[in-house]
């Protein structure tokens, strides 16, 4: 079986309020074999779509190229906003390569509830996928089963909202539609994306997370934030 580990610790800055939480990142990340349009940092796989979505929302403005300035744009970005990155997943072995959550096997997991009493200022945990088995939300109920931490649902619509008490705080958690392309079927026999697209046949599933993500990062809301401008 292949090891495949995480390529990246967590990207926590100070004063961050909020941690996007997936599993893995593509293999590509671990070996080193990124493609030009790959950005080597946290979601930067060039058929992801969460900064996609993150530069829809906040008009960002970045490039999508295998750079250190391509990095330091989302580090940025992330510094001002007060989110940090931490994927629970630190490692899992896999008889075949690839991205699935499924085929990730004895998974070892980080220390997602002793991070949050690291960061006192993080009340917000934001999934990268729901609760099928091996997806971030999955392993979260894991870990707070073993610390005897209840989990409260406050909404079991999607973007599901929970809520538990860590370090004498309520930690509210989020479950967004994945990111990724496998998502697209799932997306698809949502009513709301169905009734969208009845009424604008343009209307497509990335259309459809930028709203979703929109109400969970901004509120529905969309700022103008020009972080960078390139100099040559």
């Amino acid at each position: 079986m292949w090891y495949h580990k995480h390529p990246y610790p967590p990207f926590i800055p100070e004063n961050t309020t909020r941690l996007i939480v997936g599993t893995l990142p593509p293999p590509r990340f671990s070996t080193g074999a990124l493609n030009d349009q790959d950005v080597d940092f946290c979601y930067g796989s060039s058929n992801g779509m969460l900064w996609k979505i993150w530069d829809r929302l906040y008009d960002l403005n970045l490039v999508y190229e295998n750079t250190h300035f391509a990095i330091e744009q989302r580090k940025a970005f992330l510094k001002r906003e007060r989110f940090g990155i931490c994927d629970i997943v630190g490692a899992a072995y896999r008889d075949k390569i690839d991205a699935s959550d499924l085929g990730m096997q004895q998974p070892e997991l980080r220390d997602l509830l002793g991070i949050l009493k690291q960061h006192p200022k993080v009340d917000a945990l934001i999934f990268t996928g729901g609760c099928s088995k091996n997806g971030p939300e999955y392993f979260l109920r894991k870990l707070l089963k073993k610390a005897s931490i209840p989990l409260e649902c406050i909404d079991d619509q999607v973007p599901r909202k929970h809520q538990f008490v860590c370090a004498g705080r309520v930690i509210t958690t989020h479950s967004l539609t994945a990111p990724s392309g496998t998502a697209n079927k799932a997306i698809g026999s949502m009513p709301a994306y169905k009734e969208a697209k009845a009424q604008d046949p343009c209307y497509t599933a990335f259309d459809f997370r930028v709203e979703q993500y929109g109400r969970v990062f901004r509120g529905g809301s969309v700022v103008n934030v020009d972080l960078f401008i390139r100099t040559y």
